[in-house]
């Protein structure tokens, strides 16, 4: 469900962009430097100020509205196919792998940024419009689905939400549990009755 272009076509800029937001998913935004950017990115040195002249706050805030965008365009692609229980587990297992290659020490940098947010309120901003888009896409093709608005709103809220926490949970316990059940649980209650 990841929106990856290949290393060769992406532009310097965006290297650093999408290298911050692997960097920040894994050690999140405070432990998360220009050096470091600069490194895993292969950037030039004067390239950091050069494209982010806000700073670090405006290269968190980038990569934190990719993440969320790649993550949107995902899950929108699995919920082309008109049902939303298949893309939930869609959803998931695109967490699911990303916790188990990563050895658990990667998580969601939207929850980062959400988490991290105080000192970088452009990186609070793109992390609400991104759990903003998930739920309505989720919302859509719920009421799609037979779903009532209202029921449908809150069950995408439900499932952003459970599958957040759980790879929160995830991180912390090193083990796939709390996904699996969270999504065993939402399967069932997506496909209650949806009035």
């Amino acid at each position: 469900m990841s929106v990856i272009m290949p290393a060769g076509s992406l532009t310097s800029r965006e290297r650093m962009i999408r290298t911050t937001a692997l960097l920040v998913r894994e050690r999140g935004i405070e432990a998360t430097s220009f050096s470091d950017v600069i490194e895993a990115s292969g950037a030039p040195r004067g390239s950091i100020y050069h494209h982010f002249p806000g700073g670090k706050s405006q290269l968190i805030a980038e990569a934190t509205e990719w993440s969320g965008a790649a993550i949107a365009t995902g899950l929108e692609r699995a919920l082309a196919g008109g049902d939303p229980v298949a893309a939930m587990h869609a959803f998931i297992d695109v967490w699911r792998g990303v916790l188990t290659e990563t050895n658990f020490d990667a998580g969601c940098p939207v929850v980062a940024a959400s988490v991290e947010s105080a000192a970088n309120p452009g990186a609070r901003e793109a992390a609400a419009a991104a759990f903003i888009a998930w739920e309505e896409a989720l919302a859509g093709a719920l009421e799609e689905s037979g779903a009532e608005p209202d029921r449908a709103g809150s069950l995408a809220t439900l499932i952003v939400a459970a599958i957040e926490g759980a790879i929160v949970q995830c991180r912390a316990l090193r083990s796939l549990d709390p996904l699996d059940r969270v999504e065993r649980e939402l399967a069932t209650g997506i496909a209650a009755p949806t009035g």
